[in-house]
C-alpha cells in the first residue's frame, strides 16, 4: 500500500472544502493512503500462487446437515483427552521447534 505524507503544508492550498474549519495561514499535516481494494474470490493477482487451485463455492450449512454432522463425530465415539494430555501433546510438538 503505498502512503505520502506532507509535513507543515500550508492550509491555503487546499481545496476550499478541506480549509474548512482552519485558519488562513495554519499549516498541516497531510497523509494520503490509498484504500486497499476488496479481496475478491477470484482475485489471483494478489496470490498468484493460488492460480492452479479448484475455485470452490462454499454455501452455509442447514441447520439439519450441522445437526447429521455432529451425529456423525459423535457416532464415532473417539476418545476424550484431558487438558493435561493436550497441552503435553502441544507442547512436545513445540520442542520438536527447539531441537
Amino acid at each position: 500500500m503505498n502512503k505520502i505524507m506532507f509535513e507543515h503544508y500550508p492550509a491555503s492550498k487546499l481545496p476550499e472544502d478541506l480549509r474548512e474549519g482552519l485558519e488562513k495561514d495554519a499549516k498541516v499535516r497531510i497523509v494520503i493512503e490509498e484504500e486497499p481494494k476488496q479481496l475478491q474470490a477470484d482475485d489471483t493477482d494478489r496470490f498468484p500462487g493460488f492460480k492452479g487451485f479448484p475455485s470452490i463455492e462454499r454455501q452455509p450449512m442447514s441447520i439439519e446437515d450441522t445437526l447429521a454432522a455432529i451425529r456423525r463425530i459423535k457416532a464415532e465415539n473417539r476418545p476424550s483427552v484431558s487438558a493435561e494430555e493436550a497441552v503435553s501433546r502441544i507442547r512436545a510438538l513445540r520442542d520438536e521447534w527447539d531441537d
